[in-house]
């Protein structure tokens, strides 16, 4: 891992405590960003060690007001985003601003951005002056026009099969899955440029698409494949599973109930928990199919469906998830998000984590468990909680240099962080 050439910086990384859940301490990264993809990619790399510090304007980046929000004001969605970094303010409108920013920079070795705003700030003015610099920026699309999730989608055809049968109007997803596919190609393309400058001491640019990101990801499903070989365009199939058995089931009490069943066994394990083994086989017989083949159960899937419908109709979620829960078929309930953060204490993903301005709820940690251990949340930044803090131990400002930055509105801070605690407690 590549550190600044600081001689105090490199004992500090040596003197913490070497953790399996940590694998990336050492490595240092400037973020210029906002929104989903660059703050994800960030925060990923922040929960396995990294030292990750956001550049923020004057008042705080524009997606700190992003919904839901605290009484306070204070964003949830960014909270979320951005746990476990440092935030510096930095007036990026001033050059002597930029200047700061680009030393840090230079320093850290590493520039994870979504803006070619700057120049100073971009890929090949920092090479002239750190010629290994990584540098992995964002774009909406390959040739550098904007985009974001949303309309990415409209772009490439997958609102157009969501959403019910009978509709006709495009749908798209709740969930901006374009913009976290990229966050985690932009961390994944952040490491293997880490690890090429470990082996040749070279440094370079990645450059990841949003678009680039949703047609490789339509490409590597098949949809842009069948799209080109096949004369009969797909049609929407609601909550129908493509190509298999699944579909969504209501239950006597008002509950709702999705199930899959991929393979012969969880196909045969879902009849005989529904009692419809002997049903469903004279309507194979008189149909003349085979459905232990996906594609036959696919078909007949109406009628499959109408099948199973009368035996969840006919019971309470308790009694159909009892007979599910004995097999090995797919399935779970649907539930709200209410419903879901009543279970957050029983989940090892989840620690309690104190989020000034949001107060003290249950947050997740890293998902990646290394070896058994995995990194807690920690809380997101205050709006230039660190600017002191970086400046002075990154760049080596004095407090006389701070004060000027600070009379002539270069820099702005929260006033140091807060006292040192542990802001986590497991259940």
């Amino acid at each position: 891992m590549s550190t600044d050439g600081n001689p105090a910086a490199e004992d500090e990384t040596r003197a913490e405590p070497p953790r399996r859940s940590r694998p990336l301490r050492g490595l240092r990264i400037v973020e210029l960003s906002t929104y989903v993809a660059t703050p994800l990619a960030g925060m990923t790399l922040a929960q396995l060690g990294a030292d990750v510090i956001r550049i923020e304007p004057i008042g705080g980046a524009p997606d700190r007001t992003r919904w839901p929000l605290t009484g306070s004001g204070t964003s949830l969605y960014w909270s979320g985003l951005n746990k476990g970094k440092r935030a510096i303010e930095v007036d990026l409108s001033s050059a002597r601003g930029r200047d700061l920013v680009a030393e840090l920079a230079v320093r850290s070795g590493i520039v994870v951005s979504n803006s070619e705003r700057h120049p100073e700030l971009g890929f090949e003015a920092l090479r002239e002056r750190r010629p290994d610099l990584i540098h992995v920026l964002l774009t909406g699309r390959r040739d550098g026009g904007t985009a974001v999730d949303y309309t990415v989608q409209a772009a490439t055809g997958f609102p157009l099969l969501t959403g019910p049968e009978d509709s006709a109007n495009p749908v798209n997803a709740v969930v901006p899955a374009w913009d976290l596919t990229a966050g985690l190609y932009l961390a994944t393309g952040l490491l293997a440029a880490e690890r090429h400058r470990l082996l040749t001491g070279e440094g370079q640019q990645v450059r990841i698409a949003l678009e680039d990101v949703a047609l490789a990801t339509a490409g590597n499903l098949g949809y842009l494949a069948e799209a080109q070989l096949s004369d009969t365009p797909r049609e929407r199939c609601g909550n129908h599973v493509y190509g298999t058995f699944g579909r969504d089931f209501a239950t006597a009490d008002g509950g709702r109930v999705m199930v899959v069943a991929l393979t012969v066994r969880h196909w045969r394990d879902l009849l005989a928990a529904t009692g419809l083994t002997e049903v469903v086989a004279a309507l194979a017989a008189a149909l003349g199919v085979d459905f232990t083949e996906e594609s036959e159960r696919y078909r007949h899937r109406r009628v499959l469906g109408e099948l199973l419908a009368g035996w969840f109709g006919a019971r309470p979620l308790a009694e159909a998830e009892s007979a599910l829960g004995a097999t090995r078929v797919l399935w779970s309930a649907y539930r709200s998000f209410a419903e879901l953060a009543a279970l957050l204490p029983a989940n090892p993903l989840m620690a309690r984590l104190v989020q000034p301005g949001a107060g003290e709820h249950w947050a997740p940690g890293s998902p990646v468990v290394m070896d058994g251990e995995q990194a807690p949340p920690e809380p997101a930044p205050l709006v230039g909680q660190h600017t002191a803090e970086v400046l002075r131990d990154r760049l080596g400002l004095s407090a006389a240099d701070l004060a000027k930055l600070r009379r002539d509105g270069v820099i702005r801070d929260a006033g140091g962080a807060p006292a040192a605690t542990d802001h986590t407690e497991r259940s």
